[in-house]
């Protein structure tokens, strides 16, 4: 059985009850989302450099999809489903943007040609669909076993925001050292790597020995950030629905759209100088959720946090984040140099 159905057949079996992800919905999600990620590697399976206009397409298309996806759930299933994919869409795709940041980074760290890159995106997409699958059926079997992920998930999410904050008001930029990932350098010795690219290989035979290009090892960086993100994407959705099958479909939406979202936003997210603020916010606000949604279940006085309103924050907060982040940027262009 290919992984990506066994993943699936894994969060069902560990989803709660009356969670709407049936084997047949399950089987076609997992089955149209294959033949996306397919048709996204036959698009760059030519390797050229992506136009705005290009670009600005496939990102339409991308943010199509889920507005479609949450019309259907809110005709077959109820507003209620609906509400909590678009709100944890919504949540993913705030916390995508740091992804493509530090993605930018990388890029810029290996040098990666232009007309390459959407390829290095494409492969740590398809890895990061992997690892949010596990990281998703590992989190609804922790559910099934007591209300008390809740709360670690919550606690994880208060840990990544204060760290998050800590940062953002030093004034340090997201920075990632290639040279001393270790999976990078665990690479490195274990296989020779070429000094340039050649194309969208990722192995080649050289001196009578196969070879990494700096390709694969750049796609290795990705991989392990995937694992970070993972680590906080993952638990924030869950702060809006516990059913496994809406937090796969907004992490699956988020994710399907990033590569060519990349190409529009890489300037634009360089002007977000608030972005950490409001990440770090909408995750402290999501931790308080599942807070307040653990000790609900055991104390039922506690209040909880409806999803309405909690969209409402995170839409609230990206608008102030932008509002501020324009301004800031304004203010800094009239100093005297």
């Amino acid at each position: 059985m290919p992984a990506p159905f066994f993943l699936a057949d894994a969060v069902e079996t560990a989803a709660p009850p009356g969670s709407i992800g049936s084997g047949w919905l399950w089987t076609v999600s997992v089955a149209v989302l294959l033949g996306l990620l397919i048709a996204d590697f036959a698009v760059t399976r030519r390797p050229h450099e992506v136009s705005l206009r290009e670009a600005v397409g496939w990102s339409v298309f991308y943010l199509a999809l889920p507005l479609l996806f949450g019309l259907w759930l809110w005709w077959a299933f109820s507003g209620g489903q609906a509400l909590e994919f678009i709100t944890g869409f919504m949540v993913e795709k705030s916390l995508s943007a740091d992804n493509l940041f530090v993605f930018m980074l990388l890029l810029a760290a290996f040098a990666v040609p232009d007309e390459v890159q959407q390829r290095v995106l494409l492969y740590g997409i398809a890895g990061a669909l992997v690892l949010r699958a596990v990281f998703i059926a590992a989190g609804a079997a922790m559910l099934q076993a007591g209300t008390w992920a809740f709360l670690v998930f919550g606690l994880i999410l208060f840990v990544s925001a204060v760290k998050i904050l800590r940062q953002a008001l030093a004034g340090e930029q997201t920075e990632q050292d290639t040279s001393r990932m270790r999976s990078v350098r665990l690479l490195r010795r274990l296989m020779p790597v070429t000094d340039d690219y050649r194309g969208t290989r990722l192995v080649v035979r050289e001196n009578g020995q196969r070879a990494l290009t700096p390709l694969a090892v750049v796609v290795v960086a990705i991989f392990a950030t995937d694992v970070v993100f993972a680590v906080d994407s993952v638990p924030a959705v869950y702060g809006i629905t516990d059913d496994p099958y809406l937090v796969f479909a907004t992490n699956a939406f988020a994710l399907l759209g990033l590569r060519a979202l990349y190409f529009v936003l890489r300037s634009a997210l360089a002007k977000l100088v608030h972005l950490n603020h409001g990440l770090a916010i909408i995750l402290a606000f999501i931790g308080v959720k599942l807070v307040l949604h653990w000790a609900h279940g055991i104390w039922p006085a506690v209040p909880e946090i409806p999803t309405p309103i909690s969209l409402a924050v995170i839409v609230l907060v990206l608008a102030v984040i932008t509002l501020t982040s324009r301004l800031s940027r304004r203010r800094a262009s009239k100093l005297p140099t």
